[in-house]
C-alpha cells in the first residue's frame, strides 16, 4: 500500500462519488480529481473494473495517482490522452449556475486543464456544498517568486488572502507544480465569471479556484446526507 487510505465515511460524499462512476462506460478515459469526495468514484470504479470495466484514468495529483495505483486503476497522462471522455472531481462550493470554487486539496491548476480538456465534467459533492451563490474562500496557486505583489492585487480586489502553511511541518504549502497557495477571503463574489479572469490575469497568479468556463459540460451529482442516494443539481 502505498499511502492510509484511513478515512470518515461521509454518507452523502460516498453516495455522490459512486452515483457518478454509473456514467462510465467501457473504453473511456476518465479524469480523476483530487479529493475526499472523489476516492468514493475511485472505489466504485476498482470494482467495476474487477467485474470487467476497461477504462484508463487521468490522475491530477500525486495524491489521486497515488489513490488509484493501490485501487488497480490503470492511468496515463493528458500527454497521452488529451481529450478524456469524462472527469470527475469535487468542489468546496457549487452555486445555482453550476459555477465552482475549488482547490482545498491543493490540486486546482491541474484539475482545471483536465476540466477544461474532458468532453464532460462530472462534479461530486455532498449537499454542504451546495450554494445559491459563490462566496467564502477562494484558493489561488501562485509563483512563489510573486507572492507579495499577488497579496496586495488581491487585498486591493477587496479580499484578505493568507498563505497557507502546512500542518505537518512549518512553512507553506507546496503544490504538485512548485508553487504556493494563497487562500483569500472574498466577503462576496458578485460576478465569479470577471473574478475569475481577472485573478488569472494577474501577472504571477498560476490559476484560481474558480471554475466558471464549464458551466455548459458540468453536471453535479449531489450525495444526500443519510446516504440513501443521489440526485442532479
Amino acid at each position: 500500500m502505498i499511502f492510509s487510505m484511513k478515512r470518515r465515511v461521509d454518507p452523502g460524499k460516498r453516495a455522490a462519488g459512486r452515483s457518478a462512476v454509473e456514467m462510465v462506460e467501457d473504453g473511456m478515459v476518465v479524469g480523476l480529481g483530487t479529493g475526499s469526495t472523489v476516492f468514493f468514484a475511485m472505489e466504485r470504479l476498482a470494482e467495476r473494473i474487477e467485474g470487467g470495466l476497461s477504462i484508463t484514468g487521468i490522475p491530477t495529483s500525486y495524491q489521486a495517482e497515488n489513490r488509484a495505483r493501490t485501487l488497480g486503476i490503470p492511468l496515463a497522462t493528458l500527454q497521452d490522452h488529451p481529450s478524456p471522455d469524462i472527469a470527475i472531481d469535487g468542489a468546496d462550493l457549487v452555486d445555482s449556475h453550476k459555477r465552482l470554487i475549488k482547490g482545498r486539496g491543493g490540486a486546482l491548476t491541474r484539475e482545471k486543464c483536465v476540466a477544461h480538456a474532458a468532453e464532460r465534467l462530472v462534479i461530486v459533492v455532498d449537499q454542504g456544498k451546495c450554494a445559491q451563490k459563490l462566496a467564502g474562500v477562494v484558493p489561488i496557486e501562485v509563483l512563489p517568486f510573486a507572492v507579495l505583489p499577488v497579496l496586495r492585487c488581491i487585498e486591493d480586489l477587496g479580499a484578505q488572502p493568507v498563505l497557507r502553511e502546512g500542518s505537518v511541518r512549518d512553512g507553506p504549502v507546496i503544490t504538485d507544480n512548485g508553487n504556493f497557495i494563497l487562500d483569500c477571503t472574498f466577503p462576496a463574489i458578485k460576478d465569479p465569471e470577471k473574478l475569475e479572469i481577472i485573478l488569472d490575469a494577474t501577472p504571477g497568479v498560476i490559476s484560481s479556484g474558480l471554475f466558471t468556463r464549464f458551466t455548459g459540460k458540468t453536471v453535479v451529482i449531489v450525495g444526500k446526507a443519510d446516504g440513501s442516494g443521489a440526485f442532479n443539481l
